[in-house]
């Protein structure tokens, strides 16, 4: 693997601050300390720093000394998720119920590492921003900072994103242009009947029954209602009815998560779920009420940014280090809200399979979400090599 070597000199230094970062996670637009550290660590290198979008995101912003030129943005998420570690190694979570199982740590470190490296080698006309941006985990951190004024104050040729990928190699990079991961969608089905009792079902109306002939139904959109060349995902997730045996209840709700790598699926499957839900509860002599909350677009690779970035690591690293197309994630991703606005291209970083885990880890696989997973620290060189290419040879085109 060929990393710039100031990098991999200093990847102790960074592996420290990593570590530092996954033993006090913070959720969603509560990274104060991570916030803190960065916005420390990046006016030590003499990077001039903007506080506030999206409430605890950070930006830096570095002009190459060769003058004025094109501009890039470069995006790490800070957040943890709000679930409980099992690992038992040293830097393991001291935030009870609190983990770093995405690797937002490894992706902060990996863009400090960078920035460090293009603060001291800014031989290049044009300005890199570093963001740093909150609360990727379900609470839409891109798009608050973008309605901050993300892009109206630090305007972007081009904007990056990079995810570690549990499974792929590690140090391999994964990409395809178009959609790279799915929107992020759900649902809330009420059905209203009337109750009765549990013995004389005749003198109610079953909002149960309505309720099992709804997800009967529903099973049916991606079989039927859907191009079979397409991809799209419905789950129902939740039904709660009832409180005793013997009794009909006068409500009962449905509720699940949609995917789909395009917003004309989308809409058709939105259509389908008001439908099913009305019919089939007026079948059965009740009524239905949806609501339906589209939480994150899909993460759609803009072609030429693609190519782009997969020339750079097949000349850099040989092709067979890239996956190119990778096959698309289910997963969601809030940078789709970034790539709505200014071009750019999200790309996987494999993480191995977690034989990089310390003595003390859990017994689950090194996966994302995952109370056993770990960021593989040696990817921190890796991925910020690659951020200091990337930005440096995209600012270099005419």
């Amino acid at each position: 693997m060929t990393t710039l070597p100031p990098l991999t000199d200093w990847q102790d230094e960074f592996i420290a601050i990593r570590r530092d970062l996954h033993q006090y996670p913070e959720l969603g637009y509560e990274e104060f300390r991570t916030s803190d550290k960065v916005a420390e660590l990046l006016q030590s290198w003499g990077i001039p720093i903007h506080r506030g979008l999206g409430e605890t995101g950070v930006v830096g912003i570095l002009q190459g000394k060769l003058g004025p030129g094109k501009s890039i943005g470069l995006r790490a998420d800070m957040d943890a998720l709000p679930m409980p570690e099992q690992n038992a190694f040293p830097h393991k979570s001291r935030h009870e119920g609190k983990m770093h199982a995405c690797g937002h740590d490894g992706h902060t470190t990996m863009l400090l590492a960078a920035a460090k490296y293009l603060a001291s080698h800014n031989d290049f006309a044009g300005t890199v921003y570093f963001i740093f941006q909150p609360a990727e985990e379900g609470l839409g951190g891109a798009k608050k900072m973008i309605e901050d004024g993300l892009f109206t104050n630090f305007p972007m040729d081009a904007v990056f994103g990079i995810h570690n990928w549990p499974h792929m190699p590690t140090g391999h990079f994964g990409l395809r242009a178009g959609a790279i991961m799915a929107s992020s969608n759900s649902f809330a089905i009420k059905v209203q009947g009337k109750g009765a009792h549990g013995a004389m079902p005749h003198l109610g109306a079953d909002p149960v029954m309505a309720a099992v002939h709804i997800a009967q139904g529903i099973q049916s959109i991606v079989s039927r209602n859907m191009d079979p060349l397409d991809q799209a995902v419905v789950s129902i997730t939740q039904i709660h009815a009832g409180s005793a045996d013997n009794v009909i209840p006068d409500t009962a709700q449905i509720r699940g998560t949609v995917r789909t790598f395009s917003t004309a699926t989308l809409d058709i499957i939105e259509q389908r779920l008001e439908q099913i839900s009305q019919h089939s509860a007026t079948a059965l002599g009740c009524s239905a009420e949806m609501t339906f909350t589209r939480t994150y677009p899909p993460t759609i690779n803009h072609a030429d940014a693609a190519q782009f970035c997969a020339d750079l690591i097949t000349d850099w690293l040989g092709a067979d280090h890239l996956i190119d197309p990778v096959t698309p994630s289910m997963g969601a991703e809030d940078f789709s809200f970034m790539l709505e606005q200014v071009p750019g291209c999200y790309l996987f970083l494999g993480n191995g399979d977690g034989d990089h885990r310390a003595a003390g880890h859990g017994l689950g696989p090194c996966s994302l979400h995952n109370g056993s997973y770990d960021f593989n620290d040696n990817l921190i060189p890796i991925g910020a090599s690659f951020w200091v290419k990337l930005a440096t040879q995209w600012l270099q085109q005419p």
